[in-house]
Formats: C-alpha cells, structure tokens, sequence
C-alpha cells in the first residue's frame, strides 16, 4: 500500500483535476512532491478532517490554527502557490456538487474520507468566532473590536515595534517601519492642514499615536474614541508621559456617540473598515456632521477590487471568523460615492498598496522574531492567526486583491471655496 502522502497526493489531485504546487508530508513522516517546493505538513489525520469537513480556506485555517496543518519552508511561497486553491475555489460548494457527478471524483472523496479517520467533524479552535449577521449596532461592534484589540499591549509592542501604529506606514526606499509610521502620521497631518490651535478627532485612536504626535508637532488639541479598553488605558499613559494631558484625550467612545463637535479635522486611519456597507452612509453623515463648514476628513482605508456583481460580495470568511469579525471591505470608488452622498467634496485620493504590503511584512518579521514571547503572551493559536493573515494579507496587497487609500474630502460651504491651496501637494514634502 502507498505511504499516506503519495495517496494523500494522488487522491487531492485526482480530486482537484490538477497537480498540486507543493510537497505533502503526511503524519507517518512519509513525504511526496516537488523537492524544491514548501510542504503542507498534516501532523494527523485530524488535519485531513478538518480540510474535508469545511473544504476551502476556512478548513485549512482552522487546521493551521490548531496546529494540526503546519507549512514547512517559505511561508509567503506556499501562501503563493496555494492561491488558486484558497482563493478561486473557497466555498465553491456549487462546484463541488458538479464534480461529484464524476465517480472518480466521488471515488476519490471516499477514499480521503476513508484516510481520515472517524467521520466526525472536529470542533473548531477555540480562537474561532461564530458570526451569524454583520449587525453593526454599538454592542456588536465593541465585541469585535475587544475580540481583535483586547489581546494585550505587549503583544502588539511585539509586531507593531514603537510606533505602535496599526495601519499602513509610508516608506522610503531605505526607512525604516518606526521611519516609516512617522511620516505616514505626519503626511495625514500634513493632507489634514493642522495648525496649532485646532481642534483634531481621531476616530479609532488606537493606541494614541496619531494624537500624540498632532498635538507635539501641530499644536492642535485632539480628542481619540476608541471602543478598546486596553488601547485607551495605553494610549493615556503614552498622553501623560509626553506631558500632554492639557492637549490630549482618549476616550472609550463610540464615534455615534460623540456629540462635542465641531472640529477642524478629523482623521480616520483604518478604522471604517468596521464600519459596515449598510451603516458607511451613517458613519460618512456623522463625521460630516462634527466637522466645521470647510474642516477635512483624511479617511485612510483598506479597499477591495470590485466585482461584476457586488450582491455576491461576501467576508473574507478567515478574517471574519479569526481576525476582524464583522470587518467589511468596499471598492475605493464606493467609498468615495457614499462620502460625496454625505455631503463632502472629495478633493484627493491617494493609493499606498505597496506600502501596506511592505508594512505587513515588517509585523511578520517582527512577529517570528519574538515568536516564543508572543506565544507566552496570547496563545499558540493566536499567534498562528497572527502570522497566517498578516502574510496572507501582504500577498493581496502585493498581487492587488485589495488596496489602501487615502482620502482626503472637505466639508466645503456651500458655494464656497474648499480652503485647500490651488496645488497642495507640498504635503508630500
């Protein structure tokens, strides 16, 4: 009889119609594929479950998360080469019951269900959220923001570095992530026309970095909601340790819920992709609404491609079940439509997806380099959710699955002038 591996190889692509991209090393330490290749190594057979219990890449998540699926070699190649796998074939249960007309294809089903073992689905890890509806009210949100956030601060000190920025940085050729995370909060202060005296909203402060740095730079005084204890508990003690409490505020606060308007500016720095397609025109109307007749609004985004027909959009289902439960992607073009519909004028749009990727893979970097400590402080499991996304998410960046965009939209009065000068990109420096 074959090894497990030459039969776990032969029977995937016989089911698949196509040659696997990697090698295959199986549970009895038997191996089958391409020398060169990274190998999917399956630890047991429960690994084999849960790939065939929830076929696409939830299944191959849950399996990596457990630790039962491991990937020897180059992480971002095997990412790489499994991507028509993940993401052209995810959830494609249509297709799946097309194919299983064919009997050898029903054969090879029965035969991999055979090699895995007892026909019970094994129970998801623990890190997993079960999410039914995208609700979007403020107590669902402040869960899925405490789900993602509220991992503890030494963790994310450990991937973000100093900066403790979350979002995308904005490099130079030879910079540095800390170099970096400067000058991306700088340029949004720059895009942002801050002066000393004006009043900034940072809508999800994180951990105060870009409040911090407005009001040293800028002078301006600043007001940061965020719905994470752990990041305003942090971000106020970084406020008192730069002897900026007269000029800083951090609250745990939903921005629905701020009503001590108007700013000058506000600023928005990864933070609506929380919001919600059914609640963006709300979000877009309420920041309108807290901004004085010719303040800004510097919304810094993640995008996604459009589709031919966005009805079918559906969540990421990894990201929704392990990373941003209830996170929501939109095209750059949609954003810009619902900030027009709340009123503002889009004066400029600015695409930075080289730059997240870069970042990213700074944090994995990172991430690897303290992996034990960063094990020691969360769990096994979600470090591997940790490494899995983030390095996924580079590869999307890098092929242009997704995008970030900056962008910058005033409330203009109405008739009137924007307040931005005939050629402003002296922000860039």
């Amino acid at each position: 009889m074959a090894d497990a591996a030459s039969r776990l190889r032969s029977l995937a692509e016989q089911l698949l119609g196509v040659p696997l991209p990697v090698r295959v090393r199986a549970w009895d330490g038997s191996q089958d594929g391409p020398p060169d290749a990274p190998a999917l190594v399956l630890r047991n057979r429960r690994a084999l479950r849960r790939i065939l219990f929830k076929p696409g890449e939830l299944g191959l998540a849950r399996a990596w998360v457990s630790g039962d699926l491991e990937i020897e070699g180059d992480l971002y190649a095997a990412l790489d080469a499994m991507a028509g796998f993940v993401w052209e074939r995810d959830e494609d249960t249509r297709g799946l019951v097309r194919s299983l007309r064919d009997p050898d294809v029903r054969a090879a089903v029965r035969d991999l269900l055979r090699l895995a073992g007892p026909p019970i689905p094994p129970a998801p890890p623990a890190e997993e959220v079960r999410r039914t509806r995208h609700l979007h009210t403020r107590r669902t949100d402040k869960r899925a923001i405490s789900h993602h956030y509220d991992v503890g601060n030494d963790f994310y000190e450990l991937v973000l570095g100093p900066s403790m920025v979350y979002s995308c940085a904005y490099w130079e050729p030879d910079g540095t992530l800390e170099s970096a995370q400067r000058d991306k909060l700088e340029l949004v202060c720059r895009k942002l026309g801050l002066t000393a005296g004006q009043r900034l909203l940072d809508v999800g402060c994180g951990w105060g970095s870009m409040a911090i740095h407005a009001a040293r730079e800028h002078g301006v005084s600043v007001v940061g909601v965020t719905l994470s204890q752990e990041q305003a508990a942090y971000g106020r003690k970084r406020v008192a340790d730069e002897g900026l409490t007269d000029r800083v505020e951090i609250r745990v606060q939903d921005y629905r819920d701020v009503v001590d308007g108007p700013y000058d500016a506000i600023s928005s720095i990864g933070m609506a992709e929380h919001v919600g397609a059914e609640r963006y025109l709300e979000y877009a109307g309420d920041l309108y609404a807290l901004l004085k007749p010719g303040g800004r609004l510097l919304n810094h985004q993640i995008g996604r491609r459009p589709q031919g027909d966005e009805t079918a959009y559906e969540v990421d289902r990894f990201i929704d079940a392990y990373v941003f439960p209830d996170g929501e992607l939109a095209p750059v073009g949609t954003t810009v439509t619902q900030l027009e519909k709340a009123g503002f004028e889009v004066r400029d749009v600015e695409a930075l997806r080289e730059h997240y990727a870069r970042t990213l893979r700074q944090w994995v970097t990172n991430l690897e380099a303290g992996w034990d400590r960063a094990v020691r402080l969360t769990s096994p499991g979600r470090a591997r959710v940790w490494r899995l996304y983030m390095a996924a998410c580079a590869l999307a960046f890098e092929h242009n699955r997704i995008g970030v965009n900056q962008v910058l939209a005033v409330r203009t009065p109405e008739a009137g002038p924007s307040g931005l000068a005939l050629r402003p990109r002296t922000w860039h420096g």
